[in-house]
């Protein structure tokens, strides 16, 4: 338990006002456009060893999915059980290590195209037990009071990088190759080391760690099966992710078949619709550091998401589809951060680890499923149709959603009424 509990000062970056969670920001500000850098460098290294074959850049994509799908409920079960900012430390350094070896054999010209994807599945298997480790943890730095803003001030710097990242990469490879990019994302993640390292554990506001035991992963899905409003957030945000967050995939397929444009006209939309993230996540920072997420919220959220969606597929010039990404990346961000933030704030301590492990497996479980689908209905459908169909399925998800906690919220008065 922490030895001061003093109030942060409301504002869009209150919970930058305690002391260790500055330290873990200050890191990831670096980190994450190392991140990026890594990513455009890594998918650019696959395709020019392939022969610019897309199947090998879906393979590497594949492999780094894969261990999402595998690991992230017992990643859960392990940062309940464990102390998560050593946790989050050893995962980090495996990370330092596999981007470092990757970038040595890139800069020595060694690399071969296995290496990449063996790697790209051992970066998968990592990050599969880093977020929701991270995730968790976020709460045990700021308290309670400030996950809100904790958790989209952690969404802005992501955005902001997913900007930077590409950009500097796409000089950087031209001007000294690939594995600089690789060598130089080792680095930056020293600043995430650095800052963990740097936090005082005694200012953590955590709970004592989970005993080992049987059937803890079946505790902690009994647990949120057991929870409506959990429930009614899994489901949507699974349904939501799988096929309405399609946009990286379809961004592409509306420049290149619907507009006629050549990756630039791509890598423009692309920047729209991270403009419209990031002012998302800096207006759920200032949201967050004054009031507590709520149902409500979400469910507002998820049904612009999926109405700004459906009318943006329409949008008849290429202006007027990118002006229409900004308030849709807006919303989708808003959906986002308010389902974590709200997750977070609403479970038991002792079972944060486990919920946020199955929260991370319904954010990406879907992303191959949705990658797949979004293909097949742009060839079946038109380039248009990942749009309007993703829209129309969120809309739908979000008002099933929102009659079923009607209806329990209904039962729960009655129960209320005859107990009286």
């Amino acid at each position: 338990m922490p030895r001061s509990r003093r109030q942060s000062p409301p504002g869009m970056f209150a919970s930058l006002h305690v002391r260790n969670y500055r330290w873990f920001f200050s890191g990831q500000v670096v980190s994450n456009i190392g991140t990026w850098m890594q990513r455009t460098a890594q998918d650019w290294l696959v395709f020019t060893l392939s022969g610019n074959d897309p199947v090998a850049l879906g393979v590497a994509v594949a492999l780094q999915f894969l261990p999402t799908l595998l690991l992230s409920l017992w990643a859960g079960v392990l940062a309940d059980r464990v102390d998560k900012r050593k946790l989050l430390f050893t995962i980090q350094t495996g990370i330092l290590v596999q981007a470092a070896v990757l970038g040595g054999l890139a800069v020595s010209g060694a690399v071969e195209l296995w290496h990449v994807y063996l790697l790209c599945f051992i970066l998968g298997t990592l990050s599969a037990l880093e977020v929701p480790t991270r995730q968790s943890f976020v709460a045990e730095m700021v308290g309670k009071d400030q996950v809100a803003n904790a958790v989209a001030l952690n969404s802005s710097i992501f955005n902001m990088a997913r900007i930077a990242g590409p950009a500097i990469a796409g000089l950087t490879i031209v001007a000294v190759g690939e594995g600089w990019l690789f060598i130089g994302n080792a680095v930056s993640t020293l600043a995430v080391l650095a800052g963990i390292a740097a936090m005082r554990p005694g200012e953590l506001y955590r709970d004592e760690a989970v005993e080992r035991a049987k059937g803890q992963l079946r505790e902690g899905l009994q647990y949120v099966r057991g929870r409506p409003d959990l429930m009614a957030i899994m489901l949507l945000m699974l349904f939501v992710s799988t096929f309405a967050i399609t946009f990286f995939t379809s961004l592409a397929v509306v420049a290149g078949n619907v507009f006629g444009t050549a990756a630039d006209g791509y890598g423009m939309l692309s920047t729209l619709l991270a403009v419209g993230t990031f002012a998302g996540a800096l207006l759920s920072a200032r949201r967050g550091s004054r009031r507590k997420p709520t149902m409500r919220l979400l469910l507002g959220a998820a049904m612009a998401l999926g109405v700004l969606e459906f009318a943006t597929a329409f949008m008849p010039t290429y202006l007027a589809f990118g002006l229409a990404l900004v308030p849709l990346g807006l919303a989708t961000i808003t959906f986002l951060n308010t389902a974590n933030a709200l997750v977070q704030t609403s479970v038991a301590p002792q079972m944060r680890g486990r919920v946020m492990g199955l929260y991370v497996l319904m954010v990406m479980g879907g992303n191959p499923i949705g990658g797949l689908l979004t293909g097949w209905m742009a060839e079946t459908f038109g380039g248009r149709s990942p749009f309007y169909i993703g829209g129309a399925m969120a809309v739908l998800a979000t008002a099933v959603c929102a009659v079923a906690m009607t209806k329990t919220r209904g039962e729960h008065l009655r129960d209320l009424l005859r107990l009286g």
